[in-house]
């Protein structure tokens, strides 16, 4: 361990993060929101003194950072920048208490897009445009956003990018994980402008289309306004967010194979292919029983199913319509879309659709093995064989997961609210899913909570984010031992 290199890096990034918060007080001094510039301006002084203080107190020490150290640092990141990135909430008291204001902000950096906000759609412009620029941080990660300038330290990012990229597998795109970092922004970053040009070719200002792409390029869901998309009724900007949201739950190192004409390769991936085949079945599904119904007519069902089941799949929670109205086997779709989740390297949460197709295929070696003891067989999705190795992390992944929903569950049900509520939102929580079925429709709010349960949703979202192992290390005997 190397606690002082943790806290220089922790410094720097803090730094790094106050530089970003001069966007949302631009913001807020161009609506002239002398309150909230007020807000803001105190937290970034407060941000750059506490740094340049643990600044001065680690100078001349070696930077070195190991698998321990990156953990540790990757963990007290989300933890230290949710805290200072709440400030403004607290300073302008757009929110009762500080535990609503941590539990907004980190529901944005992890891409949750659970709400304690009401009233929406009153609030100040720059507190509004800085809570949908979590989502977008969070979504492609801070850390590694920041490790693109992490040579300038005398740092490696590689364990730090390990720590805390999402899904079972690692995508180095280049040799040098700076390298990936950068090309990752950038084509994430090229994808998002994009869809802003389209949104404002929709009638969208400047304001709502770039806020409105955050939530969707972040897969998390926050829309400056309390009827999320449905806000807009548009049938073209739901259309141009289904699309988006279906890239924002992709792979994003399928787009640099793109980029590198390397297509054979994008196709024939497996994670990719079960990907659109599930979104693609659920859709149709969806948009049949609405049409049988007669609830709308084919090409409404149409567009509503895929909005919905893309926007579930990958954890958005845009809502384009009250969903929660509909029959009950189009909602127990969207049910099962919830837990499935985005592709690994996505920004999407869930369990990840790369670990449900390794599953299933566990599952249909398992009977394979047992109607012919000794075939051989071989699991993998595609082009894409998994070791043991894998197949024990996947596995001890979901059983953890599964634990993690449990005992939340149990410890939140000392609030008394009604069982299947808190049920929901453990797994909303946990699944940086943000809004569900089972009573938690596009009108709820985790206000409903008291000051301590929000604080364990808190901890839900950041250990869901982090993909449980990173968060729990630090809690373990082995991490602290020499």
């Amino acid at each position: 361990m190397h606690p002082k290199s943790v806290i220089r890096l922790l410094s720097f990034i803090t730094v790094f993060m106050a530089a970003i918060l001069l966007i949302p007080l631009l913001v807020s001094l161009g609506y002239g929101e002398a309150e909230g510039v007020d807000a803001f301006a105190r937290t970034i002084i407060l941000m750059v003194f506490i740094s340049l203080v643990g600044i001065i107190l680690t100078h001349g020490c070696e930077m070195k950072v190991s698998v321990k150290d990156s953990y540790l640092f990757v963990t007290l990141t989300w933890v230290v920048l949710t805290f200072f990135g709440a400030l403004p909430m607290q300073f302008t008291h757009v929110l009762d208490n500080f535990a609503q204001c941590y539990f907004e902000i980190m529901s944005g950096f992890t891409t949750t897009g659970a709400a304690a906000m009401v009233g929406i759609d009153d609030k100040l412009k720059g507190i509004l445009f800085w809570r949908n620029m979590t989502n977008w941080l969070g979504g492609m990660g801070i850390v590694v956003l920041f490790i693109a300038i992490l040579p300038a330290l005398g740092v490696s990012g590689t364990p730090l990018y390990g720590a805390e990229s999402v899904g079972p597998t690692k995508d180095k795109l280049r040799p040098k994980i700076k390298e990936t970092a950068i090309i990752l922004w950038g084509i994430y970053t090229g994808i998002s402008a994009i869809q802003v040009v389209l949104l404002m070719l929709g009638g969208l200002d400047w304001f709502d289309a770039v806020t409105v792409m955050f939530g969707t390029m972040g897969a998390a869901g926050y829309v400056p306004h309390d009827a999320s998309i449905a806000y807009y009724q548009s049938p073209y900007v739901e259309w141009v967010c289904t699309i988006f949201m279906f890239m924002a739950g992709t792979n994003f190192a399928l787009y640099f194979r793109i980029l590198q004409r390397k297509f054979s390769k994008v196709f024939r991936d497996g994670e990719y292919r079960l990907y659109w085949k599930i979104v693609l079945i659920s859709t149709a599904l969806v948009a049949g029983n609405l049409f049988i119904s007669g609830i709308y007519n084919l090409s409404d069902s149409i567009r509503q199913a895929a909005f919905q089941v893309v926007s579930f799949i990958t954890t958005t929670g845009f809502s384009s319509t009250n969903y929660t109205l509909w029959p009950t086997f189009a909602q127990a779709v969207l049910y099962v879309m919830m837990f499935i989740g985005g592709c690994a390297g996505s920004t999407g949460g869930g369990i990840k659709v790369v670990r449900i197709g390794a599953m299933s295929q566990l599952f249909r070696n398992s009977i394979t093995k047992r109607l012919h003891p000794n075939a051989v067989t071989v699991l993998r999705l595609g082009d894409e064989t998994f070791s043991n190795d894998t197949l024990q992390a996947i596995a001890g992944f979901v059983g953890f997961y599964i634990t993690n929903a449990i005992i939340g569950t149990l410890v939140l049900s000392l609030t008394e609210a009604d069982f299947l509520v808190v049920h929901t939102s453990v797994l909303l929580t946990l699944g940086n899913i943000g809004i569900g079925l089972g009573g938690i429709g596009t009108d709820f709010t985790f206000a409903i909570y008291p000051q301590w349960a929000l604080w364990c949703f808190s901890f839900l979202m950041l250990v869901g984010r982090l993909e449980l192992f990173t968060v729990y290390s630090i809690f373990t005997r082995d991490f602290w031992r020499r």
